[in-house]
């Protein structure tokens, strides 16, 4: 097998154990509600799923993440086990409130070049408020 083919299985293994189907529309949606650059298409993920091409290595990362695998182990495999990476859990599982629910409905619609403003401006006023910087109004 080749290596283009083996990271196919690798990626379809993980996808599976994370509790989604490996199908081209399924990764195509959950990738890039996770990634920052420009949206992957269609086609993209389904060559990876067949096994045509590998991902560049940010967009590696990002399925690591997401699929909470080691990601040397989805590049290249390692005979044995793979690595979880060790991440928190998201804070909007603990609970939300329906109007946090219709803004995250709102900002998923978006453009991605627009989410990716509104995480930003986020960001901007999280670090302005964070109780390291000695303020929380």
């Amino acid at each position: 097998m080749n290596e283009k083919i083996m990271f196919a299985e690798r990626l379809k293994a993980a996808l599976e154990a994370a509790g989604y189907e490996a199908r081209p529309s399924v990764l195509e949606r959950e990738f890039n509600l996770r990634y920052w650059g420009k949206p992957i298409t269609f086609q993209a993920v389904r060559r990876w799923l067949r096994g045509d091409s590998i991902p560049s290595q940010d967009k590696l990362q990002v399925l690591a993440r997401w699929l909470l695998v080691d990601p040397h182990h989805l590049r290249y495999g390692d005979g044995g086990t793979a690595y979880t990476v060790s991440e928190p859990p998201a804070s909007w599982d603990i609970s939300s409130t329906n109007e946090e629910r219709q803004l995250l409905s709102l900002y998923r619609g978006l453009p991605a070049a627009q989410r990716k403003v509104v995480r930003e401006i986020i960001e901007t006023f999280a670090n302005v408020h964070s109780p390291a910087n000695g303020r929380n109004d």
